[in-house]
C-alpha cells in the first residue's frame, strides 16, 4: 500500500495537516491538567526491513485503541501504572496515524504486560525471527509502547528488527 513514493508523501502530510488542524481546533487540550498532559507532536517514522512505510509528524496523546486481534484497551501511559496520569505514547502516536491516514496496525494484547505487542503496520508483519521494535531519540524503550511517555519534538520508530 505504501511502496511508492507519492502515498508515503500523501500519509505524512496527511498526518500532519489533520493534526495541525486538530491543534486549533481544540485549543483547551494543549493545556496539561491533573488528568492528563498536553498532546506531543512527535516525528513518527515506522521502516520495515526493506523501506519506510511512514514518515510524518503526528499530534497524539493517551487514548483507547483497538485492534483486530488484540481488542480495545486504553493505551494512556497509565498502563501498568507506568504514570500516573495520561500521557502520550508510542503505540498512541501510532493508532493517531493510522486512523489519519485510513491505515491500520494489529497486534495481540497482553493483560499480564497491560500492552499490545504490535505484530503489523500497514500490512507489513514481522516475519520469523524479527520483531517491531520501538523506539524514542534512538533508544528502544523499556517498557511497553502503551506506557512510555513520549514529549513534543521526541522522535519515535517502529522498526522491524531482528531478535
Amino acid at each position: 500500500m505504501f511502496r511508492t513514493r507519492t502515498p508515503r508523501i500523501a500519509f505524512g502530510v496527511a498526518a500532519l495537516g489533520l493534526a495541525a488542524v486538530g491543534a486549533t481546533a481544540a485549543p483547551a487540550a494543549a493545556e496539561p491538567s491533573a488528568a492528563s498532559a498536553a498532546p506531543a507532536l512527535v516525528q513518527l517514522s515506522v521502516v520495515d526491513a526493506t523501506h519506510t512505510v511512514f514518515k510524518g509528524l503526528v499530534l497524539t496523546n493517551g487514548h483507547t485503541v483497538t485492534t483486530a486481534s488484540g481488542g480495545t484497551h486504553v493505551c494512556d501511559g497509565t498502563n501498568g501504572g507506568a504514570n500516573p496520569s495520561r500521557v502520550p505514547t508510542p503505540t498512541a502516536a501510532l493508532d493517531t496515524a493510522a486512523r489519519l491516514t485510513h491505515s491500520s496496525w494489529d497486534g495481540p494484547w497482553y493483560d499480564s504486560f497491560s500492552d499490545y505487542n504490535v505484530t503489523t503496520i500497514a500490512g507489513e508483519t514481522a516475519g520469523p525471527g524479527t520483531y517491531w521494535n520501538i523506539s524514542v531519540n534512538g533508544v528502544s524503550i523499556p517498557v511497553g509502547g502503551c506506557q512510555f511517555r513520549i514529549r513534543t519534538g521526541d522522535k519515535v520508530a517502529f522498526t522491524i528488527t531482528p531478535f
